[in-house]
């Protein structure tokens, strides 16, 4: 039988310079408990120097206009749990469909009361502002949802200004069923909702793995393709004045917001 013996605590004696976390800024995502993609779709786009900080809402499946309209409730919680007493530069609102059911002002409004003063987005306001950027008026979706939730979200464009020219949707009432849709199908998607007089195609969720095949998709459509996550990133990035190069997911990195749009969120 082994004797416990006492060891005394010794410093480490060595001198060094503190490593910055997120030297370039500090993203804050608040994404839902069913998702399955959010988290590693925005990290593969993220600059090296931009970190992301992530917690979850309360919210179950399956994804009905219902259930999103219900979640919005918990988000000055989960905001509060970002970073407490340090805090991040941008928060993220991870949900398309939830966002254009409870509003992207009600969304910032919850999330400020968490986090008092942090710049909010949303993939309804990023996208808005992404498809602003590229030039587009009349617009393709694509969406894995049930066809009511599909039609909020056209709705939600509709009133943001824009014309739907054409709206597919997968049928789908789970995160995990969503995230599991190759994105080669994802690509054959997008292809397949074009219409010859859609400025752009919107591929909406951000639990679904888009943002790869949107380069690929814009090369083969030869117009722009923006996606939840892609427009993400972009606006969270502008909202913090990152100006070094992102490359490979589209042809919006090398836009910047319309000067005509406001680049916050209310």
């Amino acid at each position: 039988m082994s004797v416990s013996q006492t060891v005394t605590p010794e410093p480490v004696d060595l001198p060094y310079i503190p490593d910055p976390v997120g030297p370039a800024g500090k993203i804050g995502l608040i994404t839902l408990a069913t998702d399955f993609n959010s988290e590693d779709d925005l990290r593969g786009i993220l600059p090296g120097d931009v970190r992301l900080f992530t917690t979850r809402i309360e919210n179950a499946n399956p994804v009905t206009v219902e259930n999103l309209r219900a979640m919005a409730a918990d988000l000055p919680r989960a905001a509060r749990t970002l970073l407490p007493g340090y805090g991040v530069d941008v928060v993220i609102f991870g949900c398309t469909s939830g966002t254009v059911v409870t509003g992207s002002d009600k969304i910032a409004a919850l999330i400020n009361q968490g986090m008092p003063g942090v710049r909010v987005t949303n993939p309804l306001l990023a996208s808005t502002l992404a498809l602003h950027a590229v030039g587009a008026q009349k617009i393709a979706i694509v969406t894995p949802y049930l066809a009511d939730v599909s039609q909020s979200v056209a709705d939600g464009f509709t009133q943001q200004g824009f014309e739907v020219t054409r709206l597919m949707g997968f049928g789908l009432d789970s995160d995990l069923s969503m995230t599991a849709i190759p994105p080669k199908t994802l690509l054959e998607a997008a292809i397949n909702a074009d219409s010859k007089d859609a400025d752009a195609i919107f591929i909406s969720c951000t639990a679904i793995r888009s943002a790869e095949i949107a380069a690929k998709a814009e090369k083969q459509l030869g117009k722009p393709v923006i996606t939840s996550n892609q427009a993400l990133i972009w606006h969270a990035l502008s909202l913090i004045n990152y100006d070094k190069p992102v490359k490979g997911f589209g042809c919006l990195f090398d836009h910047a917001p319309h000067p005509k749009d406001q680049v916050e969120a209310p």
